[in-house]
């Protein structure tokens, strides 16, 4: 005969899982168990790095010590040699500094001349730019006298010697690397390698856009250009002055050279 449950019923459990909690102590034992793993991992791999060190000290010893001297090395040079140099270096230069002032404050040619070709070798018993340069090479002062040398050059009418000097020069100051860049060109125009010189103007226009050097080289730029007949480019420069250096000195009578290259 079958028999049906009562809606609602539930059999009884049996009486071992009536109220069955699991043992606060076989869960501790457990923690206890997975912990000591950890720790054991931990301590293996301790003992690892403990054999590895003491297998290898001598070589990280010897790493260690040459990044050591590496680091006073370089302090030391920097401290005893390089400052020193810097120093003795802009202290030797002093006379050659005084002649080129003299010589770009002159308006006597004759005598600009003169005083540019004294910056450039020894006077007064202290070196010239060009011994400075090749005496301190690797220097602040002697980068610089590079600067000087080239534009001494330039101004004595010795393009070649120009372009040697100021190529050699670099320097993270946006303005004066456009000035060399600009020399350089000027040096090339002057040997009548105009395409050498368009290159250079172009250089010097766009490493340091400002309102004095950009349009100043744009519009030499542009004249190089119209002498090659490359007047689409040209025009590109003076168009650029007018656009953009509306208020310099070159945007006064940029709209004639605008028309010449049209």
């Amino acid at each position: 005969m079958a028999t049906y449950n009562k809606r609602g019923y539930k059999a009884p459990k049996p009486e071992e899982e009536k109220g069955f909690e699991p043992d606060p102590i076989d869960n501790i034992s457990e923690k206890d168990s997975t912990t000591a793993g950890v720790f054991n991992s931990l301590d293996e791999g301790a003992s690892k790095t403990e054999e590895f060190v003491a297998k290898n000290q001598k070589g990280i010893f010897i790493f260690i010590g040459v990044i050591a001297l590496g680091a006073l090395g370089y302090l030391g040079y920097k401290q005893f040699v390089s400052e020193p140099k810097e120093d003795e270096a802009a202290n030797v230069m002093f006379v050659a500094q005084k002649h080129f002032q003299e010589a770009t404050d002159s308006q006597d040619p004759k005598v600009s001349d003169s005083l540019y070709a004294l910056s450039l070798k020894v006077s007064e018993g202290q070196p010239g730019f060009v011994q400075v340069a090749e005496d301190y090479s690797g220097t602040d002062a002697g980068n610089i006298a590079n600067y000087y040398a080239g534009i001494a050059y330039l101004n004595t009418k010795k393009y070649k010697e120009a372009i040697d000097y100021l190529e050699k020069f670099s320097s993270k100051d946006l303005f004066l690397s456009a000035l060399a860049k600009g020399a350089i060109g000027d040096a090339f125009s002057q040997l009548n390698q105009p395409k050498e010189a368009l290159e250079y103007y172009v250089k010097a226009s766009e490493v340091n856009e400002n309102d004095v050097t950009t349009p100043r080289f744009l519009m030499k730029a542009g004249q190089t250009a119209l002498t090659l007949k490359q007047n689409a480019d040209a025009l590109k420069y003076f168009t650029k002055i007018k656009e953009n250096y509306a208020t310099s000195i070159e945007a006064s009578n940029v709209d004639a050279m605008i028309g010449l290259a049209q």
